[in-house]
């Protein structure tokens, strides 16, 4: 596998936030999100091919049952079904990030779905290179369902205007038997003063719309740092 980066470290996001969890960050990935935080996984792809065994030989180093893999898109590796079968066997619990534009039956414990809304598109960056392909892949309804069907799940959505509530609520439309109270508006930020800026309005959505506050823990305690 194409792997960025392997970290021990505190979960900062979702429904599991605050447990220690070994990170598998693979590289690569299909969208180009304009404010990214890991450009390094996309924008430009970083890394080293190691191979599973080594992958579960440095889990095994830490007393943790979590792991989570994530990205980049860790559903475009090709080893990703048999990484996470290998853990699974090992009775690791399993996170695994995706921006759920890709399905593929693996072993996964939590789902955290993170659909990306028309605020990460890449219209500018790069001259706008990316920014076609990118709108073509974000969107996909019925991979979502597929992993809430297939999986117990969380969807994280990344906020960064009010506006942004009219594309989560036209998708959550399209979904069957969504659990509103496993959805997550998280503050697009890179720092917790960013972070902090957003905090009080999007508290305000949660509350109308009866969903989650999304909490990004490892940026206050580390900042926005790999490893983290």
């Amino acid at each position: 596998m194409q792997i960025s980066e392997l970290f021990y470290s505190i979960q900062g996001e979702g429904l599991l936030a605050g447990l220690p969890s070994f990170f598998v960050r693979t590289s690569g990935c299909n969208l180009r999100c304009r404010w990214c935080d890991t450009p390094y996984t996309s924008w430009r792809s970083e890394g080293s091919a190691i191979c599973v065994d080594e992958i579960v030989r440095a889990v095994r180093k830490h007393d943790t049952q979590h792991v989570v893999v994530t990205g980049g898109e860790p559903m475009i590796s090709p080893d990703i079904k048999s990484l996470t079968e290998t853990l699974a066997g090992e009775g690791y619990h399993i996170t695994v990030e995706t921006a759920g534009t890709v399905f593929e039956d693996i072993s996964c414990s939590l789902a955290s779905i993170s659909p990306k809304l028309s605020n990460s598109t890449p219209w500018k960056e790069e001259g706008g290179k990316f920014a076609d392909r990118h709108e073509s892949l974000r969107d996909n309804a019925s991979v979502v369902q597929s992993f809430m069907d297939r999986y117990p799940y969380q969807l994280k959505f990344v906020i960064d205007t009010a506006d942004d509530m009219v594309e989560i609520e036209a998708l959550l439309a399209q979904l069957h038997n969504v659990d509103r109270s496993r959805v997550l508006l998280m503050p697009q930020s890179v720092s917790k003063e960013q972070f902090a800026e957003k905090s009080h309005w999007i508290a305000e959505l949660c509350l109308q719309h009866g969903f989650r506050f999304g909490t990004r823990i490892h940026l206050d305690l580390y900042g926005n740092t790999r490893g983290t």
